[in-house]
């Protein structure tokens, strides 16, 4: 399993709107991409608004790439989600994932 990770600040203002963005959009379409396991929205403060880290679970790579295209590490942002951030991450980081506790 791969873990994905991507960072961002939201203007405060626009943070619950970027949760129901993830929520509305984001996630529903990840749902219909076999390889697609799970996401976590992590949020906190920020000096300058509010930081999110949005993890997201997969099968493999291949899987990745039916999201993300053919350079995995591209961070996918639509611009409406540009709209709503201070900074983000161009880039984003995987995991090989070794073991889950419960």
């Amino acid at each position: 399993m791969i873990s994905r990770n991507w960072r961002g600040v939201a203007r405060a203002e626009k943070a619950d709107a970027y949760i129901q963005h993830l929520q509305n959009d984001t996630f529903p379409k990840l749902s219909l991409i076999p390889g697609f396991l799970s996401a976590s929205i992590l949020r906190r403060p920020a000096t300058e608004g509010v930081e999110f880290l949005i993890i997201t679970t997969w099968r493999s790579m291949d899987a990745i790439r039916q999201f993300a295209g053919e350079n995995a590490e591209t961070a996918v942002v639509p611009s409406e989600v540009q709209a709503m951030m201070l900074e983000y991450d161009l880039r984003v980081v995987h995991y090989e994932i070794v073991q889950v506790y419960q």
